[in-house]
């Protein structure tokens, strides 16, 4: 999958079918947009007379913090089947941009699209003038059709980011995976920790959060985690381990059945049920006590 930072012109060999969006989370909502930017790409290829037809996302960045990293919307967007990704800062020479001049001079000049996806209620260009009309009206003038993809619901509500955001807040990560359609996981490197886990008889893996994704309430979760390729159910705790020095901010996942050093292995942790709070126990007894009880919870929620 090819990576643009703005929005540079394609080659002229080269056309696309195109989705618009913030795309922050990929949640089902975004990939009903995706599955139909891919299949309209697909279904253009077999007439394209020699030209190469791209399935492609335009993502418009307005906040450094994210639902996915960038490395993770990256990696989902590449598997889905999408061949261009533009991650486009929502600057100031988007922002003013009139919506005709958006179509004239992005979607026609540079990227060439033989279609647009876009959602119900889609609206684009300087004050959000821009809608679904006047872009079939300039599709009929320029050349490329506009596909409309539904909106996704769940619970009698429109499914979208800032709703997965206030669930997130909340701790209320059962209802953020129903909504993304995905768990949402952590991903990184399995680095040393304090080593104060094996000592009390409870190993863990630790990792620490790419500074762009959004992160859960600090406590105690239920996981299943992805230890290169292989899988593992356990307790995750997100925070900063309050009892031992209060300062070490990140994930730590407790495996069961697994006491393997797996230091510097790829770790994503998927976040199943928040169990409670993160707490400041008065000593590592009582710390060792509460870790027994989270872990026998989690047995019983996994059936182990």
């Amino acid at each position: 999958m090819k990576i643009m930072h703005s929005i540079e012109p394609l080659t002229d060999q080269v056309s696309c079918v195109l989705t618009i969006g913030k795309f922050d989370g990929l949640h089902r909502g975004h990939q009903a947009l995706i599955d139909k930017t891919v299949s309209v790409k697909n279904a253009l290829s077999g007439s394209s007379n020699g030209e190469e037809v791209i399935a492609a996302v335009l993502a418009f960045d307005m906040s450094a913090i994210m639902l996915l990293s960038s490395e993770e919307r990256r990696k989902r967007l590449k598997e889905a089947g999408i061949g261009l990704l533009i991650e486009q800062p929502f600057e100031p020479s988007v922002i003013t941009m009139e919506a005709e001049d958006f179509v004239k001079d992005v979607l026609v000049r540079k990227l060439h699209v033989r279609a647009v996806v876009i959602g119900e209620g889609f609206r684009f260009g300087y004050g959000r003038r821009g809608d679904a009309a006047l872009l079939q009206k300039m599709g009929a003038e320029y050349g490329f059709d506009v596909v409309s993809v539904p909106q996704v619901m769940y619970d009698g509500e429109r499914i979208s980011s800032s709703r997965i955001r206030s669930l997130l807040k909340e701790g209320n990560i059962e209802e953020v995976n129903a909504c993304l359609g995905y768990s949402f996981y952590i991903t990184g490197k399995i680095i040393h920790g304090r080593r104060l886990g094996r000592t009390i008889g409870v190993p863990t893996a630790n990792l620490i959060a790419d500074p762009s994704k959004l992160m859960p309430p600090n406590g105690v979760y239920m996981s299943l985690s992805d230890v290169d390729g292989r899988e593992f159910y356990g307790v995750t705790n997100v925070g900063t381990k309050p009892t031992v020095d209060g300062h070490f901010i990140g994930v730590e996942t407790c495996f069961f059945n697994c006491d393997e050093d797996l230091y510097g292995s790829d770790l994503s942790v998927k976040l199943l049920r928040f169990t409670r709070p993160e707490r400041k126990f008065d000593s590592l007894e009582e710390l060792k006590e509460q870790i027994r009880n989270d872990q026998q919870e989690a047995r019983r929620y996994f059936h182990l």
